[in-house]
């Protein structure tokens, strides 16, 4: 699993990129939210469809593209205020998300019985 150092960030991008994006593309959509793609910090695009994420990061000596895609499901978001075009992830959230868990928590869902 992934694990970024203790004094990185992990930034998740609000908006859906093409994952047909490499190195150079998501780097200047980390431009475009006015934050600094060298600066090692994590950087996390989702799809669409929220089933495929990428991210990338700068180690000094090279560029990291890390991409996972869901067999089953979708990406949760964690919370995003209105206007928000990046939010920042705390660790567990970061676990949460790229284990497919949705970052807002457990919901209680419709069960129905079969009947025999």
């Amino acid at each position: 699993m992934l694990t970024p150092g203790p004094r990185s960030r992990v930034f998740l991008a609000v908006e859906p990129v093409d994952m047909r994006a490499g190195v150079d593309r998501l780097a200047g959509a980390v431009r475009k939210l006015g934050l600094d793609p060298l600066d090692g910090h994590l950087y996390l695009f989702l799809s669409r469809s929220r089933q495929i994420l990428k991210a990338i990061t700068f180690d000094g000596s090279g560029w990291w593209v890390l991409c996972k895609r869901l067999e089953l499901g979708s990406f949760g978001l964690p919370p995003i205020s209105q206007g928000d075009r990046q939010v920042t992830l705390e660790p567990h959230v970061l676990a949460a998300l790229l284990h497919g868990l949705d970052p807002k928590g457990p919901r209680r869902r419709w069960y129905h019985r079969a009947l025999r």
